[in-house]
């Protein structure tokens, strides 16, 4: 099988979204990671509804699937970046959270979209992380319960330093959620808990909401192109490829928009010649040892 690749929006944050589209459609990639934020699909603009339908009849003409993102830095708030979450200590501030996951949700049905990820937040400095953890799960029933209703698929995205950080956290998380899936961003990996990259690909693929990757420097949250750090990429993809994971593997790079031009293009064809790498080796013949040499 052929991996399906998309790229984040919130790597093109200098291109209109209808040029950012047509741009990911011309490179051969085949879908869009739509980040709702200011720049691209506000989803407190006026007509969300309607707009949203006339994109996703952009999408259908430029043969583009898509996943919902949520992770707009200021959108909710323009002086807290990704304020509030949904463990804020004020209810009211974990309400508007989940208000607006509920929103992309509206959206990701509108687009016909593969899945809405989302993620926890950081506790506050000093937080009770049992209570935050109860807001968590609270949080979490509500938006699955209402996007199981608009036939949406919820995948939850562990973020190093928040409160689920990693594929085991997330684990703890689904067992009190049922439906919910994991949104599994491989380069995360390399920074927070016990799994390798391939090696969660192959113990959470029955799980598997959506994907993310990456390069990133190990131990270190920065999200970097194909090549700039320690991502094992044929391991990886060749991990995809053998449990038979069919959404969209969306490439993350929110510090790249300035060179999205050339990135695009390159971080898709770099991705082909892992893919190929991993396909390579896995037909290769095992060579047996002589005896007796």
């Amino acid at each position: 099988m052929t991996l399906r690749y998309a790229y984040n929006t919130n790597g093109l944050t200098s291109h209109r979204l209808d040029d950012a589209l047509t741009l990911l459609a011309d490179c051969g990639y085949d879908g869009v990671a739509l980040t709702l934020d200011v720049a691209h699909h506000d989803p407190f603009a006026a007509d969300l509804a309607a707009r949203t339908d006339r994109l996703a009849r952009r999408l259908r003409a430029l043969g583009l699937a898509s996943v919902v993102e949520t992770g707009a830095r200021f959108l909710l708030d323009p002086r807290r970046k990704h304020h509030p979450t949904l463990v804020s200590p004020d209810g009211t501030d974990r309400v508007r959270r989940r208000d607006f996951l509920r929103t992309c949700v509206d959206v990701a049905a509108g687009l016909g979209s593969e899945a809405v990820s989302f993620w926890a937040g950081v506790p506050e400095p000093g937080a009770d992380r049992h209570r935050c953890w109860r807001w968590l799960v609270d949080g979490v029933h509500d938006v699955v319960a209402y996007a199981q209703r608009r036939g949406v698929r919820c995948a939850f995205e562990p973020e190093p330093g928040m409160l689920v950080e990693d594929c085991d956290d997330w684990a703890r998380l689904a067992a009190e959620v049922p439906g919910l899936t994991l949104a599994l961003d491989t380069g995360h990996c390399l920074v927070a808990g016990r799994h390798e990259p391939a090696a969660a690909v192959q113990a959470f693929a029955g799980r598997l909401g959506a994907c993310a990757i990456e390069d990133m420097p190990r131990g270190r949250h920065e999200h970097r192109a194909p090549g700039e750090g320690d991502l094992d990429f044929p391991a990886v993809l060749g991990a995809l490829t053998q449990v038979g994971y069919g959404g969209l593997v969306s490439l993350e790079l929110s510090r790249d928009a300035h060179r999205a031009d050339t990135l695009v293009p390159a971080a898709l064809a770099a991705l082909r010649d892992a893919e190929r790498a991993a396909s390579s080796h896995a037909s290769r013949p095992a060579v047996a040892a002589e005896v007796g040499a």
